[in-house]
């Protein structure tokens, strides 16, 4: 490991960083304005990314694909010179669900060596495929669905039949949906959130096997991100959405035939990953306000360790008042 990489377990930290965005965002939630949430948890990311020990720059930021003004690729972060890391951040996967109030919104960051996080500035958007530790050898994305489905249903010792996918709710998906309804599994149709969706293959209790479909290449890196540090995997295509990017495609004489998985999209002996619920759902629960305090849930994580922690919190807002420059009240 480089004499300049993380030498102490940053998730732990960084689970700091996702519970006040989430608490901030939360306050917003079903409120209908998905810019004022989505401002509030970057306003609370950023300051308390400040505050940690670390020269990090953040290659995956909001600017990116949202235009957020904070945040944005290039940003640096933290307030020493030691360790040197690159960060992912995604303040709310899945805006739309917090400003509706809907299920499996979340605050996330990930983070892991300089130089080690895959960025793609001009093509924003990759095919996926995602699973859980069981599968990882499963799956090949230039293969067909019905093929994929029915490696993996081996792997996990079960028929096709009792899969379930989930896939983002977009038009770009109909085909899609067809070929996975076709082969026999179950759908598990998101508005938002493809983070949340692949990580929830890697845990039993959500019943989920599968992610498929076509989504954000920064959420796929900070998926892949956790995704190395629970033992899953994801197998990724970039996607050209428009002339655009077809051009620069041309351009820059990109291949995007190629297949990327997470060794690709994370290199390097360590990455970390934390994400803190905004509103409840299958991986964890959201932000509960009980009048003078609010409680969390964090999922956090470590490659070199391989730990997977779950971080249940009450947040005293007397005490944060004289430590914070927010008011979470």
């Amino acid at each position: 490991m480089p004499a300049t990489a993380p030498d102490r377990n940053l998730a732990m930290e960084l689970a700091r960083v996702t519970e006040a965005a989430a608490m901030l965002a939360a306050r917003w939630m079903g409120r209908g304005d998905k810019n004022a949430a989505d401002q509030a948890a970057v306003d609370a990311m950023r300051y308390v990314l400040g505050t940690i020990q670390m020269d990090g720059v953040v290659v995956i930021g909001e600017g990116e694909k949202d235009e957020a003004p904070m945040l944005y690729v290039g940003e640096q972060v933290g307030n020493a010179d030691y360790p040197k890391v690159d960060i992912a951040v995604d303040p709310i996967d899945g805006t739309r669900l917090t400003s509706l109030g809907m299920p499996n919104a979340i605050s996330v960051v990930a983070l892991a060596e300089r130089g080690a996080l895959f960025a793609s500035p001009d093509i924003m958007y990759m095919e996926k495929i995602a699973v859980g530790p069981d599968a990882v050898d499963a799956i090949d994305l230039r293969d067909d669905v019905e093929t994929n489905l029915v490696r993996v249903a081996k792997a996990k010792k079960k028929s096709v039949n009792d899969l379930t996918v989930v896939v983002l709710d977009r038009p770009r998906h109909e085909e899609l949906v067809r070929e996975i309804r076709a082969a026999g599994a179950r759908i598990k149709m998101l508005i938002d959130g493809d983070v949340a969706g692949a990580l929830m293959t890697t845990m039993p209790d959500t019943g989920i096997d599968v992610l498929m479909g076509i989504g954000g290449a920064p959420e796929a890196v900070i998926t892949a991100c956790a995704l190395k540090c629970a033992g899953g995997e994801i197998q990724t295509r970039l996607w050209p959405r428009n002339d655009q990017e077809r051009q620069v495609v041309i351009e820059q004489g990109i291949d995007t035939s190629r297949v990327l998985a997470c060794s690709d999209l994370v290199r390097g002996e360590e990455a970390f990953f934390s994400a803190t619920g905004i509103t409840d759902g299958e991986l964890v629960r959201g932000v509960h306000f009980h009048g003078g305090s609010a409680t969390t849930e964090t999922l956090v994580m470590r490659y070199r360790s391989g730990t997977i922690r779950r971080i249940q919190a009450t947040h005293r807002f007397d005490k944060l008042r004289g430590i914070s420059r927010f008011s979470y009240e």
